[in-house]
């Protein structure tokens, strides 16, 4: 139960940082708040961390990188996704 939260709250920090980073490496303008961003941001990082943890690879020694890979690749992704969205109404 501690894990999950720990996980939880992580994601929340680590979203204030992947979100408006995977924007940045978006090209073109995506028509999403900052709020939207960091929302989407701290959902990546939290789905990406509990899969981490899932597969194994959430706790290392040292700097996480295969979790941080699959939480920016998915804030990437949620960032594409919720600017198709937004376009498309």
């Amino acid at each position: 139960m501690g894990t999950i939260i720990g996980t939880v709250i992580g994601g929340l920090i680590m979203g204030l940082i992947l979100g408006p980073l995977a924007r940045l490496v978006i090209p073109g303008k995506q028509d999403i708040s900052l709020i939207g961003t960091i929302l989407v941001g701290a959902g990546a990082a939290i789905v990406g961390g509990l899969i981490a943890d899932w597969i194994g690879v959430g706790e290392t020694s040292g700097i996480d990188w295969i979790k941080l890979f699959i939480q920016f690749a998915l804030a990437v992704f949620g960032i594409l996704g919720f600017a198709k969205a937004s376009d498309s109404t």
